[in-house]
């Protein structure tokens, strides 16, 4: 049953009227649009911006939400606000629909984009629709490939071999970050490695500054959030240790280098391991172990990372027939390829400590490899236990080290390897380069033409943007992983921009983070032709002072777009060196326990209830039901009740409409009380993100505004109207129809968003009494009223006198009182 309107003697509330009067008169009055002219201090707002994957979700109606809370607020406290709204267009899902329908991915991206644009429209998100941006739109990413080549310019755009994550059913190469489990993120299937030629983005040139410039975000980002980021980032102190490989029938003796966090302990290396599918097992391994490490490459190739790392797998690898000479005991230690050493960490080798490290020692007796205690931690032998040994203890069996602790240990290690010219102090990462190509159709184009005789050959700035063919039509995916651009023949061939001669377009599009990880900078000025963004606007906006969005993207999407604006920074476009001020990160929209689907049977049709509830009270729902970080169960939540109570609001604007606007300081003096508290409560609460509690403090304030109307003095009561346009501005940043309505009848012009936020008599916020709970070893026993400044010694002596205290201790003794003005007191009896 639609709950379309609740009757009054004075008139009908009714959503559905509200949405067809109301959109028309913002936009005539671009009440979202900022002024940006200086007059007024900017604030930035943004939402992550949505895929266009089909019409919005019970996802984007708790998201933006949130979002538009602090845009509304911050309009209402007189800040000149940016609230844009663009399409992260390109991508994947596009694709495949091309592919199944036989057409071209832009028909089904921009048809998505007008479903959303008009639902966004319904759903009043207070955005500037003059700034809306498309990332497949050729004017957009014109910028994004002039980005990409000042990338390459500064050599932080390359291309390298290199094992990749390969998904076979979308035929495309994945970022680790984008596989899951072992799968695919976007469609589940089993990733497998394959070597390919790949362009990068070199992050990793910046992953100090990424890690130190959390400074700036502590307080203001979650603080899960950047323990996120900085576990992948990985930083860690060690050294770097020279190991000589003897030769070996053929094969010439050669250096390697390891990264080790634990010099300390060189002297427990008892076997060295380098990454299987690494190319330097290949010039290590001796022919007669050849054919067993190209078998066993074959398998590595069907595991994801996180399986290979895992501590639960069986231990398996095979001898290269090499040994490599610990430096600083001249023993020789066999070199082993396996899978639990990765190609891309630190060097792809790794020097083997097992007593002290439990992969390594379970690689040890899976093989039967020596294992030998250099730590003394008064726990038992490894070598017995099978339990490896690690952190702080005394180091044993090391030579000129013996007796030091890891603290003492490290230095003095790195210390006499440096002496012998074998190790240095070294900072390793965990975080690895941005593999960021993708054998696909529906991206940004990369703009580098490749000749046999220039070279790489960056697209010239005036040849910008390199277009993608508009007569492609979904053709199928190479099984060799070539992009699908390399069948539009007429596209692919090209004369150099260099010489003149034959060459090629490099067929790969850019991931579609890359699009993401500067669209905020665009919003600032999103028809300039000059450049990416205007440089005498840029600085005016950013950072952004609010971002909105879910935290799945805490790693992905939030990392690259720090490491961008550091770059861009670097190029002297932008002062902000981080592109987010402050990040709130919103929940899920769950249904019955679980995340809603449709496979599952528990979707839920925004539409639908948007239709039967209204937008007001599928807002006020998703914010009342709870913190923003938390996350929805749709079947605990009412919007029926959000509807009931929006309709008593709109109803208190009915009663008090006739009303002359009197002076308030004479009228209900509770009623003025709690208005101005509620004001004033309101500000520390939106800005600590607890907007659930503001929804409950207005409807305290409607419940006691409908009493003295209803058992006072009435509607013409002046603290009624006081109370009732404090509802209605208030209101406004949860529910902006019902809100609008309501300053509508009050006399007042359109629109509320300009009302400016009520101003707080202070004086009014003082109480004039408060509880004071009177508890006997916990148990209520009185409460008794008190003056707000009572002082400890007066709250425990009228505490005492109580009468039902007396009869509660009944003679007995009191051994402490403990008491905290003026709420609580805590007898403890004898």
């Amino acid at each position: 049953m639609s709950v379309q309107a609740e009757t009054s003697e004075e008139g009908v509330y009714s959503f559905a009227a509200m949405e067809a009067k109301w959109p028309a008169i913002w936009d005539e009055l671009k009440v979202f649009t900022p002024l940006d002219d200086g007059s007024r201090e900017r604030r930035y707002v943004l939402d992550m911006f949505p895929y266009p994957s089909g019409d919005l979700h019970m996802g984007h109606a708790e998201a933006f939400a949130m979002g538009d809370v602090v845009a509304r607020y911050w309009r209402q406290l007189g800040y000149d606000v940016l609230h844009p709204i663009g399409w992260d267009s390109f991508g994947l899902p596009a694709e495949n629909a091309a592919i199944k329908h036989n057409a071209h991915p832009s028909e089904w991206t921009y048809t998505n984009i007008d479903t959303q644009a008009e639902s966004f429209k319904r759903y009043a998100i207070s955005v500037d629709w003059s700034r809306r941006l498309h990332t497949s739109d050729p004017e957009y990413y014109r910028w994004t490939q002039w980005l990409f080549k000042r990338f390459h310019d500064r050599g932080l755009a390359y291309r390298k071999n290199s094992p990749v994550n390969w998904c076979p059913k979308d035929q495309t190469v994945l970022a680790n970050e984008q596989v899951v489990n072992g799968a695919c993120e976007r469609c589940g299937t089993i990733v497998t490695k394959k070597s390919l030629n790949q362009w990068y983005f070199k992050i990793t040139d910046y992953a100090d500054r990424l890690l130190e410039d959390m400074d700036q975000l502590k307080g203001h980002w979650p603080e899960r959030v950047l323990a996120m980021q900085r576990n992948w980032i990985g930083r860690s102190e060690g050294a770097h240790v020279n190991f000589v490989i003897e030769a070996a029938g053929e094969k010439a003796e050669q250096q390697l280098t390891v990264f080790t966090t634990r010099p300390d302990t060189l002297y427990g290396a008892t076997f060295f391991v380098v990454a299987a599918d690494a190319p330097l097992a290949l010039e290590l391994v001796t022919p007669e172990h050849a054919e067993a490490l190209s078998d066993y490459r074959e398998q590595v190739k069907k595991l994801s990372d996180i399986d290979r790392q895992s501590t639960e797998r069986e231990k398996t690898g095979v001898f290269t027939g090499r040994y490599a000479v610990n430096p600083l005991t001249n023993e020789l230690l066999p070199v082993w390829a396996a899978d639990y050493v990765l190609a891309d960490y630190g060097t792809g080798a790794i020097m083997a400590v097992p007593a002290h490290d439990q992969r390594d020692l379970d690689f040890a007796r899976a093989f039967d490899l020596p294992v030998r205690a250099v730590l003394d931690t008064g726990a038992e032998d490894p070598a017995v236990s099978g339990v490896a040994t690690a952190g702080e203890g005394t180091l044993i069996n090391s030579g000129n080290l013996d007796g030091l602790s890891k603290a003492e240990g490290i230095p003095a290690a790195i210390k006499i390897l440096e002496e012998l010219g074998t190790g240095e102090k070294f900072v390793n990462f965990r975080l690895r380069d941005w593999l960021l190509s993708r054998q696909r159709f529906w991206g940004t184009p990369i703009p580098i033409v490749h000749c046999e005789s220039c070279g790489e050959v960056p697209v010239p700035d005036d040849q910008l943007p390199v277009r993608l063919p508009d007569n492609l039509r979904g053709e199928a995916l190479s099984p060799k992983g070539t992009s699908p651009l390399a069948a539009a023949t007429d596209w692919v061939n090209v004369p150099c921009p260099a010489c003149g001669g034959a060459a090629r377009r490099d067929t790969d599009t850019m991931d579609t983070f890359v699009d993401s990880s500067w669209y905020f900078m665009r919003f600032a000025s999103p028809d300039y032709t000059e450049g990416p963004f205007d440089p005498a606007t840029i600085n005016d906006w950013m950072p952004v002072g609010q971002y909105v969005g879910g935290v799945e993207h805490a790693i992905l999407h939030l990392l690259y777009a720090r490491f961008f604006t550091k770059v861009i920074h670097d190029m002297g476009l932008v002062e902000a060196t981080e592109p987010f001020s402050r990040l709130l990160n919103q929940g899920q929209v769950l249904n019955g326990g679980k995340a809603m689907s449709k496979s599952l049977g528990n979707g839920v049709d925004l539409g639908e209830q948007l239709d039967k509830y209204g937008v007001d009270a599928v807002r006020l729902t998703m914010i009342f039901a709870g913190p923003p970080e938390d996350d929805i169960d749709w079947a605990d939540v009412s919007p029926s009740g959000s509807a009931k109570f929006l309709a008593r609001a709109w109803r208190l604007g009915q009663d008090v409409a006739s009303a002359p606007g009197t002076d308030p300081s004479t009228g209900d003096a509770a009623l003025r009380s709690a208005t101005h508290r509620m004001v004033h409560d309101t500000k520390a609460l939106i800005d600590g993100h607890k907007f659930n509690v503001v929804v409950a403090r207005l409807m305290e304030l409607v419940n006691a505004t409908r009493k003295v109307i209803d058992t006072g003095a009435g509607a013409a009561d002046p603290a009624v109207r006081e109370a009732v346009e404090a509802v209605a501005v208030v209101l406004s940043l949860f529910a902006p129809y019902t809100a609008e309505d309501m300053w509508n009848q009050l006399g007042h012009p359109a629109s509320v968003v300009n009302a400016g936020f009520p101003a707080v008599d202070a004086s009014l916020l003082v109480e004039a009494s408060v509880t004071a709970v009177v508890q006997i070893q916990g148990k209520v026993r009185d409460r008794l009223e008190v003056a707000p400044d009572i002082s400890d010694a007066d709250l425990e002596a009228l505490a005492l006198a109580s009468e039902n205290v007396k009869r509660t201790l009944d003679g007995r003794g009191i051994r402490k009182v403990i008491v905290r003005a003026p709420k609580l007191v805590n007898i403890v009896p004898a």
